[in-house]
């Protein structure tokens, strides 16, 4: 996310996945990844053994963006109020809720992590539920001053997070937290 606190920017649409500016978020992943980058995006994706994905990251930047085809190598759930037009292999559509996601994830997770990978009101609704143990944070030096904050809508009570562990490279802060129970 940028410094300022969103995760895209403004104008997000299939074409523009991102909005205005926010494929500066992604450089480091894909534009500038360093060796500190590589080992932390294999962390995630070693560590965890399904994935939550909300309707519209889905719609935008997966359906559309990755070509129809599936970026995860682990199962995958979308947690969405319609089917899609067409489905894409490696994908489980889950109307019945964040909770429900939640479950059938963990079924096929094992004793491995669940990647919550967004968007915004994905995350936001699983917050809010208290349904999230960790928050693994990519700060990108930019600010976009505009476009979909990632803590927006939470909730009203503070939230206690115990920082674990912290990462810099040239591109992002990485920073994971503990929620506080």
């Amino acid at each position: 996310m940028s410094l300022d606190g969103y995760i895209a920017g403004s104008d997000v649409t299939p074409r523009q996945p991102m909005g205005v500016g926010g494929e500066r978020l992604h450089e480091w992943i894909f534009k500038g990844k360093t060796h500190i980058d590589g080992k932390i995006l294999e962390e995630v994706v070693s560590s965890s053994g399904a994935v939550i994905v909300g309707g519209r990251t889905y719609a935008i930047a997966i359906d559309d963006a990755w070509g129809g085809a599936s970026p995860f190598s682990m199962p995958a759930f979308v947690v969405t109020n319609q089917n899609p037009e067409k489905a894409i292999s490696g994908f489980t559509y889950v109307p019945e809720g964040v909770t429900a996601a939640l479950d059938k994830a963990k079924e096929v997770a094992g004793e491995k992590n669940i990647w919550l990978m967004g968007g915004a009101s994905i995350a936001q609704s699983f917050i809010k539920a208290g349904l999230v143990d960790e928050i693994h944070i990519h700060i990108i030096p930019v600010l976009l001053c505009c476009g979909t904050l990632l803590f927006e809508q939470i909730g009203m009570k503070p939230i206690e997070l115990e920082r674990v562990k912290m990462e810099e490279s040239s591109g992002a802060t990485h920073i994971w937290f503990r929620v506080v129970r």
